[in-house]
């Protein structure tokens, strides 16, 4: 998840999943191209809370696996103190999470720690001062992942992006189709959910299509 030349894409699981029956889906999209990093976000889809303890444990030693094995990130959602449990790659939070300082502990120096910054400048300065390890915008377009009254404007990946060297991840109702303006923006990384495990045609069609046209948007491709 370090920093550099051009923007990748930022898989983030369905909330609710079977987790042997997902890992052929998730191998798939791995395989069908570039991906930085892969969220596991597992919710009670009734009350949108985080879903227990022993079901996380369970998707992280099925889904963690698959991941890392591409040498692609493996990050949980919510629970810093699973996450090094379990052995993910870090942990991302949103800001009624886990606060920082205590993710930072739980998942150690080594660890990736992201911060859910929604269209707040502060916020994203406070995450970046704390050392957050990337910075999350969103949802930039309509989404029926998860409600929110955020909705920020590319503006705020080029102000980021012109200050800043920690990573920024757009997110929200992402498409191939709508995910140029983000690219080019300075995006470090477009985070998608529906857009690829809904796509028509599976999930590796939908990282090809991903992949192709952040290539066609991005002005800073990486070597």
């Amino acid at each position: 998840m370090a920093n550099a030349p051009g923007c990748r894409l930022y898989l983030v699981t369905p909330p609710d999943l079977e987790p042997v029956a997902f890992a052929p889906l998730l191998a798939a999209a791995l395989d069908a191209g570039d991906v930085a990093c892969v969220q596991l976000r597992l919710k009670q889809t009734d009350r949108n809370t985080t879903a227990p303890a022993d079901l996380i444990r369970r998707a992280c030693d099925v889904l963690r696996p698959v991941t890392q094995e591409r040498n692609v990130a493996f990050v949980l959602n919510d629970r810093p103190d699973l996450a090094a449990e379990t052995g993910c790659d870090g942990v991302h939070i949103g800001q009624s999470d886990t606060p920082y300082p205590e993710a930072r502990r739980l998942i150690g120096a080594e660890g990736i720690v992201g911060v859910t910054c929604h269209d707040s400048r502060h916020l994203a300065m406070v995450a970046g001062e704390q050392g957050a390890d990337y910075v999350a915008f969103g949802a930039f377009y309509p989404t029926d992942t998860k409600a929110t009254p955020y909705r920020p404007t590319p503006e705020i990946l080029e102000w980021w992006s012109s200050l800043m060297e920690i990573p920024c991840v757009a997110i929200g109702g992402i498409t191939p189709e709508n995910c140029g303006p983000l690219v080019r923006a300075g995006a470090d990384f477009i985070a998608v959910v529906t857009a690829v495990w809904n796509h028509p045609d599976g999930p590796a069609a939908a990282v090809h299509a991903f992949n192709r046209a952040i290539a066609e948007a991005d002005t800073n491709p990486r070597p």
